[in-house]
């Protein structure tokens, strides 16, 4: 059993939180991964790991180097009027992608779900638990189209910052925006 409270000496204890957690979401994925089994990896208390991190989920975020928390900007999509929640969600993922910062990360994820099945099976079990069955849920729709539409983006960033596709990489947000945020529109407005 781990020990409580403070380790003596200098702390390296937060960075030794993450590798566990790295270690324990690559082989149980983020459904069988727990965060009394990364604490106990890890040496500390599982109390310690909720005041580094808040929540497992926050901990996947931090541990996968996720630029932000895809489920912090769920609220952010549902606020706002519905005839627009297509444009919002449009926008965010064009902001995401757009800053050269933030994308590191993405490209990074994405090449590692395109070539390593675990890689693949925790970030679906992380997105399907924390952003797309809650966003088939708020919005009333059949977790396919939520789906459908995740897809849809996920192919436009791939196009335009993966492959660089001429007509995507010199198109403006806006005209993007004008294209794809009626068709995701179309997937999150129940029928």
């Amino acid at each position: 059993m781990a020990r409580a409270g403070r380790r003596p000496g200098p702390t390296e204890t937060r960075e030794q939180i993450i590798a566990a957690a790295r270690r324990a979401f690559a082989e149980q994925g983020y459904d069988g991964a727990t965060v009394r089994g990364i604490a106990a990896e890890a040496g500390v208390n599982a109390a310690l790991l909720h005041h580094f991190f808040g929540t497992k989920q926050q901990l996947f975020v931090v541990a996968m180097n996720f630029p932000i928390d895809p489920a912090e900007q769920l609220p952010l999509l549902l606020s706002g009027p519905p005839e627009q929640i297509g444009e919002r969600v449009a926008r965010l993922f064009l902001a995401l992608w757009g800053d050269p910062a933030g994308r590191a990360p993405f490209l990074a994820m994405l090449r590692s779900v395109a070539s390593n099945e675990q890689a693949a099976t925790m970030l679906r079990q992380f997105m399907v638990r924390t952003v797309l069955a809650r966003l088939a849920e708020a919005r009333g729709v059949p977790p396919l189209r939520v789906t459908a539409a995740a897809a849809q983006m996920i192919g436009l960033v791939m196009l335009r910052y993966v492959v660089q596709a001429p007509p995507l990489v010199d198109a403006t947000d806006d005209e993007i925006v004008e294209l794809i945020a009626p068709v995701l529109q179309n997937y999150l407005t129940p029928e």
